[in-house]
């Protein structure tokens, strides 16, 4: 028996254990309400660990390591914007997006949340928010792809091609199955995985080498200027890095977490649970690519592919430190973090394609059983497209995620804030708001004199759309006395609720 039968077998198992956990979810998916959202039913520990989970892509285990152990900890200024992002994200976006999705006609998404919100009779934000998602989804649920292919091609010497498809064709299937029941709960399980994985490699990488006066010896010789949280930068990438926290508050796949709670008391518990898990979680994957610089510079002769490609340093460390099958069961926590992220983002590009254009321009009177049905075809068609953008082997996870992270967070993340805090908001506001916030991104991104400027484009971006929320709401027409009416409600249940 070969030393990778052990591993090939504890993967066949979990993938194995998810499609079962979707198949129980599709027994208890009897409507779209149901697929796409869970009823609102989920409790707080769900909530917070689906969220966190669904959050943490394949960059936890892949990008951030990589990107520590190739500068060290100044790349850790990442995780505090995260940190800092994620929880004013629970604090202030929540509660009160759970009471308002459901006063707003009950949105199911949120295109739909957007387009009740403003009485907007036209769908004309509908549509642009449904296109902002499946752009930036795109790239998204890519960079979950390019990940889920890294793994396999690590473990089995598969090529990448072949890879990318069994990595996909194993989400895909708990997403089509079971919908948001069976994404929320294998997301739940896979939480639990990661932090393992995340907690125990720093540990025994820093045993095997005996203690830390080797670790500190290995890494003083390796890079000196590792410890530095500002070793060769500036003011400029300091920011740049925390304003990843900036992202949190327009992230679709989190924010479908939080209007599917079951109640708004539930909320402050799933943020203290959420929060205890995601600083661990930032903290071992820290500590992994760290320490990984000591490991191979006392093994130079096992450094050839973590030199190759930074964001195969976890992969490695535990091929090389556990046993077979403990290497199988921690290794399954990159694909738990691949399949939690990706499903999550998978269905919430369905539920935008079934909810914001097929019912709402084709089959208006369709019934539950068939927006089902469709939102699995979608489930299908948005993974097939993800595939082909991910089909590039030269991909990098982190570069990817960044991208789409910036996207959101300009695109959305002013429009959810102030349409929860600013009842003066209007149509024209959150139009102008969403447009200009996605095309500051995309234009910072791809033309070179702003690219050069190293500002992360998410900053330039969520400014721009603030702003733009703000003088186009106040120079067009107030909103009506039913809108008015509608947000006080909301505000009310929500002042009541806490």
């Amino acid at each position: 028996m070969s030393s990778l039968n052990p591993t090939l077998i504890t993967f066949l198992f979990y993938i194995v254990a998810m499609v079962i956990i979707g198949l129980i979810a599709y027994r208890a998916t009897t409507s779209f309400d149901d697929y796409i959202l869970g009823g609102r039913r989920l409790g707080s520990f769900v909530t917070a660990l689906s969220a966190g989970a669904s959050d943490m892509s394949g960059w936890l285990l892949m990008g951030l390591p990589g990107a520590i152990y190739l500068s060290g900890l100044s790349e850790m200024w990442i995780a505090i914007g995260l940190i800092i992002g994620a929880w004013l994200n629970w604090l202030l976006v929540a509660g009160r997006l759970r009471i308002h999705t459901e006063i707003q006609n009950n949105a199911l998404t949120l295109p739909d949340y957007f387009s009740n919100r403003f009485n907007d009779h036209k769908k004309i934000l509908r549509i642009v928010s449904a296109v902002v998602i499946l752009i930036f989804f795109a790239i998204y649920c890519a960079s979950g792809m390019v990940a889920g292919a890294r793994l396999f091609e690590s473990m089995f010497g598969l090529s990448y091609s072949t890879a990318l498809w069994i990595s996909a064709i194993a989400t895909i299937s708990y997403v089509f199955i079971g919908g948001f029941l069976a994404v929320s709960w294998t997301d739940t399980i896979q939480a639990g995985l990661m932090i393992f994985a995340l907690l125990l490699t720093p540990i025994v990488t820093i045993l095997s080498l005996g203690d830390m006066s080797v670790v500190n010896a290995a890494l003083d010789a390796a890079r000196p200027q590792a410890y530095s949280l500002f070793n060769d930068l500036s003011t400029v990438a300091i920011l740049s890095l925390l304003a990843w926290g900036l992202g949190y508050f327009g992230q679709p796949h989190i924010l479908v977490r939080f209007m599917a709670a079951d109640s708004v008391k539930s909320i402050p518990n799933a943020r203290r649970i959420g929060m205890t898990w995601m600083t661990l979680c930032l903290g071992g994957a820290v500590a992994a690519g760290f320490f990984g610089i000591a490991y191979f510079q006392v093994h130079p002769e096992l450094a050839a592919t973590v030199n190759a490609n930074p964001e195969t340093v976890f992969m490695e460390l535990t091929k090389i430190l556990f046993n077979p099958w403990i290497a199988g069961i921690v290794l399954a926590a990159i694909l738990a973090a691949v399949m939690s992220t990706l499903s999550c983002q998978l269905l919430v590009c369905s539920s935008t394609l079934t909810e914001d254009f097929y019912k709402a321009f084709i089959r208006k009177t369709a019934s539950q059983k068939e927006l089902v049905w469709v939102g699995r075809l979608m489930v299908l068609l948005v993974a097939i497209l993800a595939i082909v953008l991910a089909s590039n082997p030269e991909s990098k996870v982190l570069g990817l995620v960044a991208y789409a992270w910036a996207g959101f967070g300009a695109a959305f993340g002013p429009l959810i804030i102030l349409s929860l805090f600013w009842k003066r908001m209007t149509l024209s506001g959150a139009l102008a708001g969403m447009i200009i916030g996605a095309l500051v991104v995309i234009l910072w991104k791809n033309i070179p004199v702003f690219a050069a400027t190293g500002v992360y484009e998410i900053i330039p971006g969520f400014i721009c759309s603030f702003i733009a929320i703000i003088l186009f709401s106040l120079i067009s027409k107030a909103p009506t006395a039913d809108m008015l009416e509608r947000f006080d409600k909301a505000d009310q249940i929500y002042k009541e609720s806490v």
